[in-house]
């Protein structure tokens, strides 16, 4: 589930960022790459078995709405395991993630931590594993928007932050509901994850 590469496949959005998505190579004629929804390839007809076990590793279904091209309808999900230097995400370090401006969403937005041992939500003392725009964290004056990850609020910025488990590895899923243009062609590019020294 953590590799970035899966049967021959990345699975990096960006060439400059960490964030995966299964079907990081679709298109608007090919909305799961060269799968079909059964995981087979789809010019040869043969069960890409790696990506499949790496997909149902990390979540139970699959459906058209996440492998949306139309602007405003659907999700598009990314995926972070790592920091910018690709060592996998400790409960026990703080973070940074940085959202620029305008983040590109017909809907809402949200950020989510699951446990890296399971997938299950990460059970981290906060009422939801979770923070998006329906919780109006604070934004920077250019419209861009900080969260703070870690074992402990950094000071003044509760609102901006999430809480991880030390000793707990997880992963991250940014979410944009009714992603719109700058999301489908990722002309909109979230920072990777900076660990905080």
């Amino acid at each position: 589930m953590f590799e970035e590469v899966v049967g021959g496949r990345s699975y990096r959005i960006y060439a400059d960022r960490r964030w995966t998505n299964p079907m990081a190579d679709a298109t608007p004629s090919k909305l799961s790459g060269p799968l079909d929804l059964g995981w087979r390839i789809t010019d040869g007809g043969y069960l890409a078995l790696d990506a499949r076990i790496n997909f149902f590793t990390l979540a139970y279904s699959l459906s058209p709405g996440m492998l949306s091209q139309t602007p405003g309808v659907g999700a598009k999900y990314m995926i972070a395991y790592t920091d910018s230097d690709g060592t996998p995400l400790s409960g026990s370090s703080n973070y940074h993630l940085s959202l620029p401006p305008n983040i590109p969403t017909a809907n809402f937005w949200s950020v989510t931590l699951y446990e890296a041992e399971n997938s299950s939500g990460l059970a981290n003392g906060q009422p939801f594993p979770s923070l998006g725009s329906r919780d109006k964290p604070a934004q920077n004056a250019d419209g861009s928007t900080d969260l703070y990850l870690g074992p402990k609020a950094p000071e003044g910025k509760s609102g901006n932050w999430l809480a991880t488990v030390p000793g707990k590895g997880y992963f991250a899923v940014l979410r944009l509901y009714g992603p719109t243009e700058a999301a489908l062609n990722n002309t909109w590019k979230p920072g990777d994850f900076e660990k905080v020294k």
